[in-house]
């Protein structure tokens, strides 16, 4: 059955002792917290550098059964590179990244702001990233809004990442079997709740993907403030049964 996985682009933040954690909370004991609360996490800070298969493997430990890490792939794959000869750079990122075993979720590519669309380079990344793994691309240059685009990322089995940030949403579609939205706040990146009113559009687009037969997943990064985590719990509720 198809499922909707609900979080925030992260977990780790001081700023949250208040707003998300309870002021007791350990930082050690935050990952544990917030997989009670919530199906799935990204994780940002593989895109800076690769936590060890160690540090991986614990926060496999720290998680429940059916729990989801989407991970953003390495900015030397996507910014430095910008896609170019992938394999060996995707295979050492993946090395580790297994670490994750059932846990592992979808991987996110997103490419540089302003780089125009390259569906060459596109195809051979996507060609590098083994079948058993689902990967997301987000695009914020406009150039990759097109149906040369579509179909590549469709041949693959890859998803059209769903994105809204700075007061601009990028189109809402999907072009593989599961749906993947990033929610980057209602105004300036980062920052910021979003309504009722914005929630509950998602939250109708999440259940009409959903009874199309695809998972969904919707990510929060405006961490300031804890707003993601509120707003994460609310799309939640708005939402019903997630699985």
């Amino acid at each position: 059955m198809a499922r909707i996985l609900i979080g925030t682009s992260g977990w780790h933040y001081d700023h949250w002792v208040g707003p998300f954690y309870p002021e007791s909370t350990r930082p050690a004991d935050r990952l544990a917290q917030y997989a009670g609360r919530f199906p799935a996490v990204e994780v940002n800070n593989t895109f800076y550098a690769l936590p060890s298969p160690d540090t991986l493997a614990s926060w496999r430990a720290q998680t429940p059964d059916g729990f989801v890490f989407a991970c953003k792939a390495s900015r030397y794959i996507t910014h430095m590179k910008k896609l170019k000869d992938p394999a060996d750079s995707l295979a050492r990122f993946l090395d580790a990244a297994r670490s994750l075993g059932d846990r592992l979720g979808p991987l996110l590519f997103q490419l540089p702001p302003n780089w125009r669309a390259n569906p060459e380079r596109l195809d051979a990344l996507l060609a590098a990233v083994p079948d058993d793994l689902r990967c997301a691309v987000e695009a914020r240059d406009e150039s990759w809004f097109s149906d040369e685009i579509d179909a590549v990322l469709a041949r693959h089995s890859a998803a059209f990442a769903v994105y809204d940030i700075d007061g601009r949403t990028s189109p809402v579609k999907t072009t593989a079997d599961f749906a993947y939205v990033r929610l980057h706040g209602p105004g300036k990146a980062y920052e910021g709740s979003y309504d009722d009113e914005a929630l509950g559009g998602w939250a109708a687009q999440a259940r009409a993907w959903r009874d199309e037969g695809k998972d969904v997943y919707v990510f929060f990064d405006n961490d300031q403030d804890g707003h993601a985590p509120r707003n994460a719990a609310r799309l939640m509720e708005m939402v019903g049964d997630v699985t």
